[in-house]
């Protein structure tokens, strides 16, 4: 992959991005319950310091060597996190086997919190501009997920996820909603603001699209959703928004911090196994969509998930729009 221009940096590092509690903040009765389960005291706790939640998430350590990933949310306060957490503990144990993917161990309640452990994995976040050798390793590494979610084993579908193609009617299109004056416009460049007709148009045939795909996918993929390990294997992280859609709607979001970072995401799109069946538009239109639900997202005000969520938002947002521009001669 050759750069193709300057690379766009996020405006945090994608490993700050959290405000987490520590392990120390948790309730003593929350970290006395998950010591009983690792069968002994914890001596060494790293939170993570990606994402975008106020959840913990954090790798634990046992004096005798044991490691393991544990997130954890108020059941009051944080339901929403909780049943998330619950949420992916159930992906994942029903993902096909082998996949690069962190399995369940076990859950629990205590003190009033959700607990979910998972495999730790052994890996860093891929570093931004994107190193082409990490790139291509995620992009392998989406192919095997890709295609085992094509056609994905029962008990996953008896999950019953939803369809990215209700997802995108009742959230995700928003540039319709603008050009109709339902929406606040976000920020714009001229340039931007006069192709509302188009962006509309394009993002419009995102949900028949959807619909036509038979397979499930991640739902969001991003890079502060992989980890790399020592051996250069990627692993896909964060599994609560698994739908039903086509794989290069989970492509295309990988892509725009490639985008980014100056590489040629166009020849990773096209040359993907995601890519093979996906109609001639289905970039311009995933483009379209996401800078219209990322770039309207961000001016929705502070949030209390994380004081960086709109800035990231604002950045994602930015590069899907100027990657759609350059394809389409826009700017």
């Amino acid at each position: 992959m050759t750069g193709v221009r300057e690379p766009v940096l996020p405006p945090v590092p994608y490993h700050a991005t959290a405000a987490r509690p520590h392990w120390s903040e948790l309730p003593a009765q929350l970290r006395a319950a998950v010591a009983g389960r690792l069968g002994g005291p914890v001596v060494a706790a790293r939170t993570a310091g990606a994402g975008f939640t106020r959840g913990f998430a954090g790798l634990l350590e046992t004096a005798d060597g044991g490691r393991i990933f544990v997130k954890a949310a108020d059941l009051t306060r944080q339901r929403h996190l909780a049943d998330w957490y619950h949420r992916e503990a159930l992906v994942l144990a029903r993902l096909p086997a082998g996949l690069p993917v962190p399995r369940p161990r076990w859950a629990l309640d205590a003190a009033g919190w959700y607990a979910v452990a998972l495999d730790a994995v052994d890996g860093e976040l891929p570093r931004l501009p994107w190193n082409p050798t990490e790139l291509t390793a995620t992009l392998a590494g989406y192919a095997e997920v890709a295609a085992a979610l094509a056609d994905p084993p029962p008990e996953l579908v008896a999950l019953g996820a939803p369809h990215l193609a209700d997802l995108a009617r009742t959230d995700i299109l928003r540039w319709g909603e603008v050009a109709a004056g339902r929406e606040p416009a976000p920020p714009l460049p001229p340039w931007a603001a006069e192709r509302l007709p188009d962006l509309a148009a394009l993002e419009a045939r995102l949900p028949a699209y959807a619909a036509a795909a038979g397979g499930l996918i991640h739902g969001d993929l991003r890079l502060d959703n992989v980890l790399i390990d020592p051996v250069g294997r990627a692993w896909f992280c964060d599994w609560n928004w698994l739908c039903h859609g086509p794989a290069w709607f989970d492509l295309v979001g990988l892509l725009i911090t490639a985008y980014a970072s100056g590489l040629d995401a166009d020849v990773a799109y096209a040359t993907h196994p995601a890519a093979a069946d996906a109609p001639p538009d289905a970039l311009d239109v995933t483009l379209a969509a996401l800078a219209g639900y990322l770039l309207t997202s961000a001016t929705d005000g502070p949030s209390t998930a994380s004081p960086h969520l709109r800035g990231h938002q604002r950045f994602s947002g930015g590069q899907a729009l100027h990657w759609l521009a350059a394809r389409r001669g826009w700017a």
